[in-house]
C-alpha cells in the first residue's frame, strides 16, 4: 500500500495514529452520502470522529451556480472554507469518510487541484480507523 511515506495518496491508520498531534497535521472528515443511503453525513461527524478532526462540507464546498451538484468551487471560495476549518496550503491534511473510501477521494481531488499537494485519503475511512482501535 503507497502512504504518504512513499509519495502516494493513502494512509494507514496506523501511519495516522502515529501522527495524530503534529503540529501541521489536519484531520478532515468528508463524509458525503446519496440520498438513497438514509445516512447523515453531519450528524454522524457530531456523534464521533477521529480525534481534532473538522467537518468539510461538500454541498457548501462547491460551484453553488452551477445546475449540476458539487462542481469544484472557485479558488476563492476553497481557500475561504478551509481557512474557516484552520486549513493553512502548508499542512498536511488527512481526509476519510465514515462509508469507508466513498467521498474521501473526491475530495481530495479537490484539495489536489486547488494546489494543496500535502493532501492524503485514509485508506478504508473511519470503519479502518475503528478497527485499528481508534
Amino acid at each position: 500500500m503507497a502512504d504518504a511515506a512513499t509519495g502516494g495518496p493513502l494512509v494507514s491508520a496506523a501511519w495516522l495514529a502515529g501522527r495524530l498531534g503534529a503540529g501541521t497535521l489536519r484531520i478532515v472528515d468528508g463524509s458525503w452520502y446519496l440520498p438513497a443511503m438514509g445516512r447523515n453525513a453531519r450528524g454522524e461527524f457530531e456523534a464521533g470522529h477521529i480525534p481534532g478532526a473538522v467537518f468539510f462540507d461538500l454541498e457548501e464546498v462547491s460551484d453553488r451556480t452551477n445546475p449540476l451538484p458539487h462542481m469544484l468551487p472557485t479558488a476563492r471560495h476553497f481557500e475561504t472554507a478551509v481557512g474557516e476549518l484552520g486549513i493553512a496550503e502548508t499542512d498536511e491534511v488527512v481526509i476519510y469518510d465514515g462509508a469507508g473510501i466513498f467521498s474521501a477521494p473526491r475530495i481530495w481531488w479537490t484539495f489536489h487541484v486547488m494546489g494543496h499537494e500535502r493532501a492524503y485519503v485514509l485508506d478504508g475511512g473511519l470503519p479502518a480507523w475503528r478497527a485499528a482501535g481508534g
